[in-house]
């Protein structure tokens, strides 16, 4: 189990600065990712999001009526 453990490991002391890169902004996607599915999943906005639901096909409509007239 030990050996499988050591896979994990990390020499913190090696990582150069492009791992600390990678590393930091890696974190800061995960929580921001974790905020907006906290946000967009929470009851009291749905009514917010539902009124956007078809916001793609309203734009469709939006710009063929700028082409005809």
């Amino acid at each position: 189990m030990s050996n499988f453990l050591s896979y994990f490991e990390t020499n913190w002391s090696a990582m150069t600065a492009s791992d600390w890169v990678g590393t930091i902004l890696t974190v800061i996607i995960f929580i921001l990712m974790f905020g907006m599915y906290f946000w967009a999943l929470r009851p009291k906005n749905k009514e917010k999001l539902e009124s956007h639901r078809d916001m793609a096909l309203r734009d469709d409509d939006i710009n063929s009526e700028k082409n005809d007239g």
